[in-house]
């Protein structure tokens, strides 16, 4: 067991590997950006495999030749070389390709040439084309920024690092913190505790199966609310479900004889050790303190703060990881880690469908600041509509008017089903749109791309749709950024009633989702 994350790099190539010079046909002017070389270095020393993928519309436009051009990536190449791959788009803005980024062509091509899955490629550039071409194919987005990066790109990065050695810097730390711990035997049972919404418990996935890789039994304690995804979840034998107060979005009093039960339940779940998952603003030492009670011989925990002799294995992380990885991590810690054959992305077991020519709208969303206002997603799908797609609106518990009123005329209301039957009907879907809530994840887990209609409330690098393709929407720059609201503070819901349907338009034509053609018997009858 590896724990890796990444099998290669890509980078863009001016202005992140080199200087940027506009239109430069002339190798002798080409320079490195600072640093470049060593970091590229590091990387390869670490096993990496390194690509460039790389606009260049001169070509197109008629400012230098293609042996020009071929001449300065030649000088790229002694000088920051050798790359594995070499990825150029030729054409400019107008030519409607799949290859210029912000298209994710040369991201896929890239990873094909090197025979490794998109999903395990960091992508490393300056722009916001970078980071939405490694978005659409499913990769990981590191900007770097330059004077040339305008501050809506900084802000919709799903990460950031100042220079390219602080980019090598995070890739290589996200490997490490991967690996796993050496332990001290194989248990026979492990309790993983996450208990939290739908979403929560789905992106904790990847970290359970690595629990389940290393231990005879798996014992899930979760809370009402993410029941539904636990029963879906790869590796896990035995699910307890318990409402939390210390978690729960509305809590109750502490009821101590409540407290005394789950201690009791806790005590009879067979296992040698717990491994607590919990998100950046949750702590684990409330569980942790019952689990002693309760008998627990090993627990493994993130803690900030002092956990005195409540934790065996105090687990730090650095800010800003995917929250899929934040979990892994601390399921590292315990020493637990994937299979070489599992790449890590999100998994649940649903029944399998058959692609569909069709594309689901999930109007809602876990709280009213991540939710799209209704009036826009109704012009939205019927904009879709219009354009050919078969549209399915689909909705929770509570909110089956919301669903009604968006699909109006122009698309089919799925009506209610189990959360595993959502899974399915997503998973043959060409793509959702949906905000950021727990559906996002269960595309993921399907492998369904996402238009993610993303209120910045709470970081996209750590909340974002997994290691799928993926088109972000919304003001990343809006004044609600990173307040954790669950109600809209800024009048108007600024960072979602902007997008435009034309805007979902493009979205899905850069996924590389067409409308269904019409059946020409239909057609002439």
């Amino acid at each position: 067991m590896t724990g890796t994350l990444f099998d290669a790099v890509l980078f863009d190539r001016d202005g992140t590997l080199v200087v940027d010079v506009p239109y430069n046909g002339d190798p002798a002017l080409v320079r490195p950006m600072p640093g470049a070389k060593p970091a590229l270095d590091r990387l390869r020393s670490a096993g990496l495999r390194l690509g460039v993928v790389t606009n260049q519309s001169g070509l197109a436009r008629g400012r230098f030749t293609g042996g020009q051009m071929d001449a300065v990536n030649r000088r790229v190449d002694e000088l920051l070389g050798p790359f594995d791959t070499w990825q150029v788009c030729p054409h400019d803005d107008t030519a409607g390709c799949g290859c210029r980024k912000p298209a994710p062509g040369m991201v896929l091509a890239a990873a094909a040439a090197l025979g490794v899955a998109p999903g395990r490629c960091a992508v490393v550039g300056d722009i916001g084309r970078d980071m939405d071409a490694a978005l659409a194919a499913g990769a990981t987005g590191i900007l770097v920024p330059t004077e040339v990066t305008l501050p809506a790109e900084v802000a919709a990065a799903p990460h950031r690092a100042a220079d390219l050695t602080a980019a090598t810097d995070l890739i290589l730390q996200r490997q490490e913190l991967l690996k796993p711990a050496s332990r001290p035997g194989r248990p026979g049972g492990v309790l993983a505790v996450r208990s939290d919404s739908a979403g929560d418990v789905l992106v904790t996935g990847p970290a359970i199966r690595a629990l389940a890789a290393g231990a005879g039994r798996v014992v899930l304690l979760c809370g009402p609310r993410g029941r539904a995804a636990a029963e879906l979840l790869p590796g896990v034998d035995e699910i307890i479900e318990w409402r939390l107060p210390w978690i729960d979005p509305e809590p109750g009093p502490v009821d101590a004889a409540d407290m005394r039960a789950l201690t009791e339940r806790l005590g009879r779940a067979g296992v040698d050790e717990a491994v607590i998952f919990t998100s950046f603003h949750q702590s684990a030492l409330p569980l942790a303190l019952l689990l002693r009670l309760a008998g627990i011989a090993r627990i493994t925990a993130i803690s900030d703060d002092y956990p005195g002799s409540l934790l065996d294995v105090r687990h730090r992380v650095p800010d800003g990881l995917p929250e899929a990885e934040r979990a892994r991590s601390v399921a590292a810690a315990a020493g637990f880690g994937l299979p070489d054959a599992d790449d890590g992305r999100l998994r649940v077991t649903v029944p399998p469908r058959t692609t569909g020519d069709y594309l689901v709208v999930h109007p809602g969303a876990s709280c009213e600041a991540r939710a799209c206002p209704p009036e826009g997603l109704r012009r939205i799908v019927a904009a879709l509509a219009d354009a050919g797609h078969r549209v399915v609106v689909t909705g929770g518990p509570g909110e089956r008017h919301l669903a009604a009123f968006v699909a109006g005329d122009a698309a089919q209301d799925a009506g209610p089903m189990p959360f595993a039957e959502l899974g399915a009907l997503i998973a043959g879907a060409r793509c959702l749109i949906v905000a950021n809530t727990g559906p996002a994840h269960l595309a993921a887990a399907v492998g369904t791309p996402v238009i993610s209609l993303y209120a910045p409330t709470v970081p996209y690098g750590r909340w974002g749709p997994y290691l799928v393709p993926a088109v972000r929407l919304g003001d990343a720059a809006a004044a609600c950024h990173d307040t954790r609201a669950t109600r809209c503070p800024v009048p108007g819901h600024p960072c979602l009633s902007g997008i435009t349907p034309d805007d979902v338009l493009t979205a899905v034509r850069r996924l590389g989702v067409t409308a269904p053609q019409p059946n020409h018997d239909e057609v002439a009858a």
